[in-house]
């Protein structure tokens, strides 16, 4: 995966050989439905395994399209060098572009209820309380990375990049629901009556209402 997220610096270069490429299309019935079932094998990628059934169609639906108005010729495209690396980029272009078009497809990144789970945000948030975090998040994260595959490559960076992702969620967090997310440092401790204490988890969620 980490191989296939960090090859958007070749996306323009793909790009522009797309620009060049015939638009008529020529692969068959049973040619579309073989890429449609190979692109099943991304579903655990971040982001498509958040994706719902139809929603997945739609994504293999639009990067099968792509592919064959690029290379309209399907025998040549299967036999060409390099076809894994043209569908991996393929693939991470079209969840750019969706990310792009729209912040709440954030959500597929880092699904709500991750994020439940984790302790960043409250249960119980409506449509409208997710759109204003994922708008607020998408936000942040534009002003904080320059491109969206710095952003990618962070996601799969060191602990201290993963940090600094974790604060935008909190910051947006705070802000709208004032919902804080607080660093506590835990000791382990041995008592008589145990061989070793239990370990506590490294952080916890509480609500920021101060009375």
């Amino acid at each position: 995966m980490k191989k296939l997220l960090l090859c958007l610096p070749l996306l323009a270069l793909l790009a522009a050989g797309f620009s060049g490429c015939s638009k008529q299309r020529q692969w068959n019935q049973d040619q579309r439905k073989a890429m449609r079932e190979a692109l099943r094998s991304y579903r655990q990628m971040v982001y498509l395994d958040d994706l719902t059934d139809a929603e997945f169609v739609l994504f293999s639906d639009q990067v099968a399209g792509d592919l064959e108005n690029a290379y309209p010729v399907y025998v040549e495209f299967i036999q060409m060098e390099g076809v894994d690396d043209t569908v991996d980029m393929v693939v991470v272009t079209q969840i750019v572009d969706e990310l792009n078009a729209d912040a709440r497809n954030m959500r597929h990144l880092f699904p709500y209820n991750v994020l439940v789970a984790q302790g960043m945000l409250p249960e119980g948030l409506d449509h409208n309380q997710l759109k204003s975090f994922y708008s607020c998040f998408a936000s942040k994260v534009n002003d904080t990375y320059s491109t969206m595959g710095e952003f990618f490559n962070a996601i799969l960076a060191d602990t201290t990049d993963l940090s600094q992702i974790s604060q935008i969620e909190s910051q947006c967090a705070n802000d709208l629901f004032d919902w804080e997310v607080t660093e506590i440092d835990i000791t382990e401790t041995v008592t008589p009556a145990a061989p070793a204490a239990s370990s506590q988890p490294a952080a916890s969620a509480q609500s920021g209402n101060n009375q």
